[in-house]
């Protein structure tokens, strides 16, 4: 089982790619077939795939094809763990600030009883 490093690593240089960042958003709307994802693109369809598999090996999105038609769906686990990272990262920084804020109250109460 790969480390949560590596994991975060995927998906993140998965989300990095502005086109990549659409698809998620249109199957975050619901499953698609390859062609419908591919279409409001302006690119041949072999570098779409490309895209689709950087999706894949990230764990973002999954296809399954039926027939001759491969439908793809996003995986909301993987991007519940960006999501969980970026949290903690947002909540280290929010304590930071809170810290920085109460240093700075305390300066400015200090410096407000110097005066009187």
């Amino acid at each position: 089982m790969p480390n949560q490093e590596v994991v975060l690593d995927t998906v993140f240089r998965a989300l990095a790619d502005p086109t990549r960042r659409a698809v998620i958003q249109r199957l975050n709307q619901g499953p698609a077939s390859v062609t419908e994802l591919a279409e409001p693109f302006d690119m041949a369809l072999p570098s779409f795939l490309q895209h689709l598999k950087v999706l894949e090996e990230s764990g973002l999105v999954r296809s399954k094809k039926v027939g001759r038609v491969r439908t793809c769906s996003v995986k909301p686990r993987e991007l519940a763990k960006a999501e969980r990272w970026l949290a903690g990262q947002r909540a280290i920084w929010e304590a930071r600030f809170d810290r920085l804020d109460a240093y700075l109250n305390s300066l400015q109460a200090k410096g407000t009883g110097d005066d009187g």
